[in-house]
């Protein structure tokens, strides 16, 4: 990790922007409250905030791995407090006797309520969009300029998806292979139509990024030296801008998936378009290189997800067989440090979630690139050793990242209480968990938790990164990997972000951290 914001020993935490609302918040954590999170972690010691996708979901979904774009953000993240168009609107005041109401119950929601968000956010934006039009855009004023200058820099990906997002809603959400056949077919004549027959709903999409690209370049700039790690998915939705735009490099008659691993006994399929990877190569990788580079522009890092798939694609026909893509081991080898030195060579800093099914190969690979790999405490075991004792941390690699756990995994709380005593046993020879005298028969309990979390601060890797459930004890799950449920990715904070550093709890959280943290040289204070 050569960029200085990333390099040396370091500490930080895994939490969805969705799951850290302030008091301002309209029910879901926006943009403005990205900084005011790297505050609290500032205060702890810790100064790496993970984050997961922010690209902007499909029409009903919540999963922000079911993107329909690559590149532009959720406006859903946009945050109207700090938006001068809103402000000038009316803001609050301007809402109906319903709208506050609605609002009111999405703020006081246990979870994020997607659809009543969305509809509350996307209300307020089209005014504000419309006051905008009036009082700058109409008078070319400095806003105006900043906006016009935005299109302009930003048009080797803007174009795209403003012109699909404007599609998208002219037929009423329908999968874009459901349009009819000159724009599903992306006919020339048909799209300078569309050009001209959308030219508002295009500038008001366009907008909408200018507004959450300004947003976040602020928020960027406020978290200081905590930098900010994104999440790189492995691909989008089919029915989404990229593939849309680029139909001959994805399969859409197959899906990605992944063989049986430790999340299902029976793999998983995820439902997404399988790259023609012969075509994607003999086109310069191009859309991946443009993707990183939208990546830089955003985080100071990424985590390139499923990263074993960019080596072999597990691919499941509709007919029910599966096969790899490539398919043997040297082409797959060739393929992933191709792909992957686009990756390093574009990013600051690149870590790779290679869990679950990965051979070995892969893992040399990685090791060879200088790229690191994510170690789970609760999978980094001596597995061919007698009795499979747990690995002490402090003996990763420097070039790893020492984890608790994913947003795909079950908290440290509940694996710990559904562990057997064989697993327990062993846990208990971890250093720090023998010296605070952990028994097996222990339930978890906060002296367990700061033992654990002691252990992942000491070890060797450079980077330590927690779900901010392991960081309280907490057994809220994120998402449950392979289910279909109305709480996956709804989690958030039990406090609003900006009272944290009032929460009796928070307090004693920071405190631990950071003697943590400096006891252990991740302090960067």
């Amino acid at each position: 990790m050569a960029d200085n914001r990333m390099a040396g020993r370091r500490a930080g935490s895994l939490v969805p922007l969705f799951s850290i609302p302030s008091s301002e918040s309209w029910g879901i954590g926006e943009i403005a409250d990205l900084p005011i999170f790297a505050r609290w972690l500032r205060d702890s010691g810790l100064s790496v905030v993970q984050l997961l996708p922010v690209n902007e979901m499909g029409d009903g979904q919540t999963s922000p791995y079911s993107a329909l774009t690559a590149m532009a953000i959720d406006p859903i993240y946009i945050s109207l407090r700090a938006l001068p168009e809103f402000i000038a609107w009316g803001g609050e005041s301007a809402l109906d006797a319903e709208e506050a109401d609605r609002l009111a119950a999405v703020r006081a929601a246990p979870g994020v309520d997607y659809r009543n968000v969305r509809e509350l956010k996307m209300r307020c934006l089209r005014e504000a969009f419309e006051t905008f039009l009036a009082d700058d855009w109409q008078r070319d004023s400095s806003r105006a300029q900043a906006m016009r200058e935005y299109l302009e820099r930003e048009q080797w990906w803007l174009a795209e998806y403003a012109i699909f997002r404007a599609l998208h809603t002219e037929n009423g959400g329908r999968h874009w292979i459901e349009w009819d056949v000159p724009l599903r077919e992306r006919d020339a004549t048909a799209l300078r139509e569309a050009q001209t027959r959308l030219e508002r709903d295009i500038l008001y999409y366009s907008w909408l990024q200018w507004v959450a690209g300004e947003q976040w370049a602020n928020a960027r700039a406020e978290c200081g030296d905590v930098a900010i790690l994104g999440d790189f998915p492995f691909m989008v939705g089919a029915d989404s801008a990229d593939v849309w735009a680029r139909q001959d490099q994805f399969r859409i008659d197959a899906s990605v998936g992944v063989p049986p691993d430790a999340f299902s006994e029976t793999g998983q399929d995820w439902g997404l378009p399988v790259y023609r990877w012969d075509v994607v190569e003999a086109g310069g990788d191009e859309w991946l290189k443009l993707r990183v580079r939208r990546s830089v522009a955003l985080f100071d890092g990424f985590r390139i997800d499923h990263l074993v798939g960019f080596y072999r694609t597990f691919v499941r026909e509709q007919e029910g067989q599966t096969d790899f893509v490539p398919p043997d081991e040297p082409a797959q080898l060739r393929q992933g440090e191709r792909l992957v030195a686009i990756f390093r060579d574009g990013a600051a800093a690149v870590i790779a979630e290679d869990l679950g099914v990965v051979p070995d190969f892969v893992r040399h690979s990685l090791a060879s690139l200088g790229v690191p790999g994510l170690k789970v405490l609760r999978w980094e075991r001596e597995w061919n050793a007698e009795g499979r004792p747990f690995r002490d941390p402090a003996h990763y690699p420097r070039v790893s990242v020492a984890m608790s756990g994913t947003h795909d995994t079950e908290t440290l709380a509940e694996w710990w209480d559904a562990a057997d005593g064989e697993e327990r046993g062993r846990a208990i020879e971890l250093p720090a968990l023998a010296e605070a005298a952990i028994m097996t028969d222990e339930t978890y309990s906060p002296r367990l938790r700061d033992a654990l979390l002691t252990t992942l601060f000491g070890a060797g890797s450079d980077l330590v990164l927690l779900p901010v459930q392991d960081i309280f004890g907490w057994t809220d799950r994120i998402n449950v990997p392979a289910v279909v449920a109305e709480h996956n990715w709804t989690w958030r904070l039990p406090w609003p972000v900006d009272v944290l550093r009032d929460e009796p709890d928070a307090r004693a959280r920071t405190e631990f951290l950071e003697r943590l943290a400096r006891r252990t040289g991740r302090s960067r204070g």
